[in-house]
């Protein structure tokens, strides 16, 4: 993939879960860069480079924590989605995988942040776009169904 996206928090610092992995995949270099373009808030996005990464790209997408559904989540998580994909068409990217933003720690219901993350990724993809290749990483089969529950087909 050209870009991996990060389900980030606002500091842009290494925490846990997909965060923490790409962190230490990528080395302490990411975290420096990550520093030099912080803060970002939720339903925004930044992009660093990949440094030990086989991605050329880190994108930092803030997704939100989930409050009932009563507090804007569902645009925020929207937004992220197409402001990753907004950097990567600045870039001339064509291939981005996404995890499952806001669904970890920041307790997005799977299914609802999954039907919201297609419909902005095929939103955004349906307008001009250096883009040609989505991935949705799946950690778990849960994930994967709900993907799949959107018409999202899996790849082996």
């Amino acid at each position: 993939m050209d870009a991996i996206v990060n389900a980030a928090n606002e500091a842009l610092s290494p925490g846990g879960g997909v965060c923490g992995a790409i962190h230490r995949a990528a080395g302490p270099e990411l975290a420096r860069a990550c520093r030099a373009v912080a803060p970002c808030p939720a339903g925004a996005a930044r992009l660093t480079p990949g440094f030990r990464l086989p991605a050329r790209c880190v994108i930092h997408a803030v997704g939100p924590v989930w409050r009932g559904g009563h507090s804007g989540e569902a645009e925020l998580l929207a937004s992220a989605y197409r402001a990753s994909l907004d950097l990567a068409h600045a870039r001339g990217l064509r291939s981005v995988a996404f995890p499952a933003i806001s669904t970890g720690v920041y307790g997005y219901p799977l299914r609802e942040a999954t039907r919201v993350a297609v419909a902005a990724v095929r939103a955004r993809l349906a307008e001009p776009c250096s883009v040609t290749e989505v991935v949705f990483a799946c950690f778990d089969q849960g994930t994967l169904d709900a993907y799949a529950a959107e018409g999202v087909p899996a790849a082996t």
